[in-house]
């Protein structure tokens, strides 16, 4: 049975939209990929939206919107994107934070390069979940 993987923000705008749509893509066949946070808002980040579109082809504005915590199943590992502010809490047999600085209002640049990094970081949540390491 495959693993349940939250990613978690306090918006559930960006990083965590992201996260979940190259978990999608990178991690389908070891895990779902949920995002969510403690605060809805109207649209995903736009900014997010055209990068995600522009590196891989998807179209978040599409596929995703802003969720709750309360709206995710029971998940099995959390990762906290690294708001720069008090993370969500949400239970899971493993928990991360990623430390990942939120390039709202930044250049095209910052948001490539924490696509990038988010990118890095699912492919390596992956192979942790290949070799039973959570």
């Amino acid at each position: 049975m495959k693993k349940k993987v939250a990613f978690i923000c306090v918006h559930n705008s960006c990083m965590s939209q992201m996260a979940e749509t190259l978990g999608k893509l990178y991690g389908y066949e070891f895990f779902e990929s949920y995002s969510a946070g403690t605060e809805l808002v109207q649209n995903i980040n736009e900014d997010a939206v055209r990068i995600i579109k522009d590196l891989y082809d998807i179209d978040m504005s599409i596929s995703q919107k802003s969720k709750l915590l309360a709206d995710l199943p029971q998940v099995d590992i959390v990762i906290k994107m690294g708001c720069n502010v008090q993370c969500p809490y949400l239970p899971g047999k493993h928990v991360e934070d990623w430390g990942l600085e939120d390039p709202t209002g930044k250049s095209d640049e910052e948001f490539i390069k924490t696509a990038k990094d988010i990118e890095k970081k699912v492919k390596g949540l992956v192979e942790k979940i290949k070799n039973n390491e959570v």
